[in-house]
């Protein structure tokens, strides 16, 4: 591998959280203006081949931002609750009903909103590859449905993961 592409790499891994919230933001924004079925229409707008391939971008990006925050043993921050382990999410929800903030890291309230959000992000970025894939097809509606399901739930899941880090940013500044 060139010294060039390694430093792209590198770049890009670095910068991985930052492109996929403005990629993920504007394809959010401008979902509203494209017009698509079971393919890309023979006359479509720049919005619907910027969302195709913007997506493409998105989709690329998830996997390794998904291995990127569970490899070497870091899935357990994230998902807790796979090992049976619900003691600091249980601890932070306890703390919101008496009005203290979660803290972040750990295996807490924080940490598993963001593995929901990995885990979101990875089915809005399955289920647009397979609408592009199956486009043309009956099928591609299905996908275009499972496609605009998972989306909402990444959406629901942006506006919480904005609320936390918000709020962690509060707290910080109280500290």
């Amino acid at each position: 591998m060139t010294d060039m592409l390694r430093k792209l790499i590198n770049k890009i891994i670095e910068y991985q959280h930052l492109l996929l919230i403005l990629l993920s933001l504007f394809l959010i924004l401008t979902s509203s203006w494209i017009v698509m079925g079971r393919s890309i229409r023979p006359n479509a707008s720049v919005w619907d081949y910027l969302h195709v391939y913007l997506g493409m971008v998105v989709a690329g990006l998830s996997v390794p931002m998904l291995l990127a925050n569970v490899a070497k043993g870091k899935w357990r921050q994230f998902f807790p609750w796979l090992m049976g382990d619900f003691t600091q999410l249980s601890r932070d929800i306890c703390g919101l009903k008496r009005g203290n903030i979660p803290a972040a890291g750990g295996r807490g309230l924080f940490s598993v909103i963001e593995g929901i959000g990995l885990i979101l992000l990875l089915l809005v970025s399955f289920t647009g590859v397979m609408w592009f894939v199956t486009q043309g097809s009956s099928e591609a509606l299905n996908w275009r449905s499972y496609h605009q399901s998972s989306a909402h739930g990444f959406i629901g899941f942006m506006l919480v993961h904005s609320v936390c880090a918000a709020a962690h940013l509060i707290d910080l500044v109280r500290n």
